[in-house]
């Protein structure tokens, strides 16, 4: 049986997700839709779907079973929740949302319609940290005392200004952190548990016309008693591989983009050296760090693989949508310990109320 995919918004991001559709195996994209129907229709042409003019008309479609929304950050509310009510399951782009009030308005729609909810954040899919994951898990750091995570990314003047959303709070809902670092606060919350409190510095200093943070440091308490750092910023050029460092009284292990730079536990084990050597080459890729188009689809690919399987077999998908609201509130919470210049602790009450300009 073909899972079918509808796309909503046929943007940069979108072009990924049809990739990766086209790469599993039973799954079609049979639908897209945007608000302006030159683009749905040039999209449609592209990968061979069809190309609605009315969202109320794609969600009438019985060829579609599963909605991917694509559109800019702040406008995933509506088309997720009207996919949710048409019956059809759902998986959005990262972030989730832009606020915590609309997050659950998205999970309590898939809930009530007893549909499976997906958030995008297809960093855990990747082979080195799902090892990493296994090493955690199997206690191989023995007590976990500091978790880091650094995204030094350069963006353009020009990125900013394609896009009359970017770099605003109410559709981008964030600069560095929402937009680009998010995959790494995912990582680290994932990796090291629940946050219990944040602290955390921002301000614009490389680009100019934007409401957002350009650059941003946090710092984090976790439940476990570890402590972690989060370096955020869009203005390092040339622009840096992402990295993830976990440490412990038993272990260290850096990764930068999908590749170790260490891997060394106090206990060995057999497999150590074999994985050692299977995850030290280059990345293939960037990884974004300079372009936005610069990335693989293979994350998506294996996120969404994931996606087909818990609908087929009625079972949770590995990053569900409380998953993704998770990584939102503690990118809020940051911003409001930034903004108030306190420690913030989670979990957050309310959304914070937000300057629109720093």
């Amino acid at each position: 049986m073909v899972t079918g995919f509808a796309i909503i918004g046929t943007g940069m991001i979108s072009h990924f997700h049809a990739k990766a559709i086209a790469a599993i195996r039973g799954a079609k994209l049979v639908a897209c839709f945007d608000h302006l129907p030159k683009y749905a229709h040039a999209f449609s042409a592209e990968y061979g779907c069809k190309a609605y003019e009315s969202l109320p008309e794609l969600m009438d479609d019985p060829n579609v079973d599963v909605v991917n929304i694509c559109t800019p950050s702040g406008s995933h509310m509506d088309p997720a929740i009207a996919a949710a009510n048409a019956g059809k399951h759902v998986a959005v782009e990262k972030p989730l949302e832009i606020t915590l009030k609309r997050c659950d308005k998205i999970i309590d729609a898939c809930r009530m319609n007893k549909v499976r909810l997906c958030a995008i954040l297809p960093s855990r899919f990747s082979p080195v940290n799902q090892e990493l994951k296994s090493a955690i898990d199997s206690g191989r750091f023995g007590t976990l005392t500091l978790g880091d995570t650094y995204v030094k990314w350069w963006r353009t003047q020009d990125y900013y200004d394609s896009g009359g959303w970017r770099g605003t709070w109410h559709m981008d809902g964030g600069g560095a952190y929402m937009n680009q670092a998010i995959h790494q606060v995912d990582l680290l919350n994932w990796m090291m548990g629940d946050v219990l409190e944040v602290t955390g510095m921002t301000t614009t200093i490389a680009h100019k016309r934007i409401e957002v943070e350009d650059v941003g440091v946090a710092t984090l308490r976790f439940k476990n008693g570890a402590i972690g750092v989060i370096e955020a910023t869009t203005s390092a050029w040339p622009g840096l591989q992402k990295k993830t460092e976990i440490h412990g009284t038993q272990g260290t292990v850096i990764v930068e983009q999908d590749s170790l730079l260490q891997w060394e536990f106090e206990k060995k084990d057999r497999r150590d050296a074999s994985i050692r050597r299977k995850y030290a080459a280059d990345s293939a890729t960037s990884g974004g760090a300079a372009d936005p188009k610069a990335i693989s689809f293979q994350g998506h690919k294996d996120q969404l693989q994931d996606f087909v399987n818990a609908i087929k077999n009625n079972t949770a998908p590995k990053v569900d949508g409380v998953d993704g609201r998770r990584s939102v509130e503690i990118i809020l919470a940051i911003y409001k310990a930034a903004w108030t210049g306190k420690t913030i602790q989670l979990p957050l009450k309310s959304d914070p109320k937000l300057p629109r300009a720093n």
